[in-house]
C-alpha cells in the first residue's frame, strides 16, 4: 500500500451498523425493522410499470467494428443516452464471458462465508473500504437493507490487499481480471464521449485512470408485507465520473428516477448496466446528467451486483468544467465550482447518501 492508498483509507468512514445478512437470517424485533423501513418520502414505495426502456449501446459498433456508417449511429445513440436518459446498457463490450462468470461465481461464495470470515477484512476506523457499510453518518438516519464489501482495484498501487478476502481462493484473481477487463470499457465509452463533445483526443480520459468496486449483498425481505418499505440502496446519483455494473443474480432490483417516478432496469444477459457519473456531469458542464436510482429489495430471492466506479487519479488536478466546453458556448457559464479532489473526495464521504445532494453542493447557484 503506498502513501496515496493509506490518505485515501483516513479522508472518512462511517458508522458502524448491524450486519443486514445476519439480521435476515433471525429474528427481527419491531424496533430493529423498524430503522430500516421507509415511506414514500424516504425512497420507499413500489415502482411503476415501465413504460420504456433504458437505451442500449453496442461497444463494438461503436469503435467502427462495423464501418462508419454505424459508427456514428451508435455514437449518436451514445450522445442521446447521456444528454437524455444518464443510463445505457453496453453489449458486445469486450469483456470476456469467462471473466464475467467467474468473478460471479467467486462475489456470491464470498457472501455465503460464515461472519467471522467476512469480518475478517472488516472496515477500519475512519475507512471505507473493506466489508461493511457506507454513507451512514448518523444513528438516526434510515439504514439500507444491504452489506457490502468495497475495494480499490486499480491502479494497483491503490490497493489494500490486506483487504481483499483470502477466500474463495480465487477472489483475487478473478476480480483483477475484471476490474482491468471493465476499465477498458470505461476507457473506451469516455473516449467516444468525448469525441461526441468535440473535446481533444483523451479530453475525459482521466475519469478511468483510477477504480474502486462496491459488492453488494440484498437479502431477502424477511416480511413480505414490508417488501416496498425497504431499500437495499438509497435513492442517489454516484459521484463518480462512470459507473459500470454487472448483475451477478439473476435477481431485478435496479430502478432509475425517470417521468417522476421509479423505473425498473431489466439487465440484458451478459451486458453491463453504465451511468454517467457527477464528475461527469461536473466536467461537461452539465451536457450530462447524473441520474437519481436505487436498490430495491425482493420478497424471496437475496440479490448481489457489483459497481465498477471510475474516477480521476488523487492528485493535485482539481475538477471542473472542462474549459473547452465553456469556451464552445460564449453564452454558458460554468455552472459548478471547481474543487480540490481531496475536498471532493470528503465532501462525498462525509455525506448521506440521498438523492443528487453532492451536485446540489457543486452547484454555483
Amino acid at each position: 500500500m503506498d502513501d496515496t492508498s493509506a490518505k485515501l483509507r483516513n479522508l472518512g468512514g462511517s458508522l458502524p451498523v448491524p450486519n443486514v445478512q445476519e439480521l435476515a437470517g433471525g429474528e427481527l424485533t419491531p424496533a430493529v425493522l423498524d430503522r430500516y423501513l421507509r415511506g414514500a418520502d424516504d425512497g420507499g414505495g413500489a415502482a411503476a410499470a415501465a413504460a420504456e426502456s433504458v437505451p442500449v449501446v453496442d461497444l463494438g459498433r461503436l469503435l467502427g467494428q462495423d464501418g462508419g456508417e454505424a459508427q456514428e449511429e451508435e455514437a449518436s445513440r451514445l450522445r442521446a443516452a447521456c444528454e437524455e436518459w444518464g443510463f445505457f446498457q453496453v453489449v458486445n463490450h469486450g469483456v470476456a464471458e469467462q471473466a464475467m462468470e467467474d468473478v460471479k461465481a467467486d462475489l456470491e461464495a464470498f457472501f455465503q462465508l460464515p461472519l467471522a470470515e467476512k469480518q475478517a477484512v472488516a472496515q477500519g476506523p475512519g475507512g471505507i473500504e473493506g466489508y461493511g457499510q457506507a454513507f451512514v453518518v448518523s444513528p438516526e438516519q434510515k439504514l439500507d437493507w444491504a452489506d457490502m464489501l468495497f475495494l480499490s482495484t486499480l491502479p494497483p498501487e491503490y490497493r489494500s490487499l490486506n483487504l481483499w478476502p483470502s477466500r474463495p481462493a480465487t477472489f483475487r484473481a478473478s476480480l483483477q481480471r475484471y476490474a482491468a477487463g471493465v476499465q477498458r470499457v470505461a476507457e473506451h465509452l469516455l473516449g467516444a464521449m468525448a469525441r461526441n463533445l468535440l473535446l481533444p483526443a483523451g479530453g475525459l480520459k482521466r475519469l478511468a485512470a483510477a477504480q474502486t468496486v462496491r459488492i453488494n449483498y440484498y437479502p431477502a425481505c424477511p416480511e413480505e408485507a414490508h417488501v416496498d418499505e425497504l431499500v437495499g440502496l438509497s435513492p442517489h446519483s454516484d459521484a463518480v465520473g462512470l459507473t459500470l455494473l454487472l448483475q451477478v443474480s439473476p435477481v431485478p432490483g435496479l430502478q432509475i428516477r425517470r417521468g417522476g417516478g421509479w423505473m425498473p432496469v431489466e439487465p440484458l444477459p451478459g451486458a453491463l448496466v453504465a451511468n454517467v457519473g457527477d464528475l461527469l456531469e461536473v466536467l461537461t458542464n452539465g451536457r450530462y446528467r447524473s441520474i437519481e436510482h436505487r436498490a430495491v429489495v425482493d420478497a424471496r430471492h437475496h440479490r448481489v451486483s457489483v459497481a465498477a466506479f471510475h474516477n480521476a487519479m488523487f492528485d493535485d488536478t482539481p475538477y471542473g468544467p472542462i474549459q473547452e466546453i465553456l469556451n464552445a458556448s460564449a453564452q454558458e457559464p460554468a455552472r459548478y465550482r471547481t474543487i480540490a479532489v481531496e475536498d471532493y473526495v470528503k465532501l462525498v464521504l462525509s455525506s448521506k447518501l440521498q438523492g443528487k445532494n453532492i451536485m446540489d453542493a457543486m452547484k454555483i447557484n
